[in-house]
């Protein structure tokens, strides 16, 4: 678990347009052709593969949110460490792929990537981890 020793400070991503249409139940698919930058319907999507037992669909789209997730925090100032806290909203997204990019990993048998998203996880946000990975 990263402590934040160097100080680092906490990446906020800005409010996703995203959420409120997936909160509202819209198909994450339509949510992702609209606002495939966004990295909440992506993650969305992997998980629904992966609780359907499509462990390559899920990859595919937990991937997808993940690296879409890499271009949000660049542009808001992050330089590849420190928090990403789970606390903040628009930053879920981005967790919740990076955490499903983990387990599809660890289901087809990726170890190494598995284990490098887990602790990528861990160390932006232990909070994201425990609620997302248990």
């Amino acid at each position: 678990m990263m402590d934040n020793l160097l100080s680092i400070p906490e990446t906020m991503l800005p409010e996703d347009p995203a959420a409120a249409r997936i909160d509202a139940g819209e198909d994450p698919a339509s949510v992702a052709a609209d606002l495939p930058s966004s990295s909440l319907p992506w993650a969305v999507l992997a998980e629904r593969a992966l609780d359907g037992g499509r462990s390559i669909e899920g990859y595919a789209y937990a991937r997808t949110g993940y690296h879409r997730g890499l271009d949000s925090l660049r542009r808001a100032g992050w330089k590849g460490q420190g928090p990403v806290p789970w606390s903040h909203e628009p930053n879920r997204g981005f967790l919740r792929a990076l955490g499903a990019l983990s387990q599809a990993a660890g289901e087809i048998e990726e170890t190494e990537e598995e284990q490098r998203c887990r602790t990528f996880l861990v160390d932006s946000s232990p909070e994201a981890a425990q609620q997302l990975l248990g």
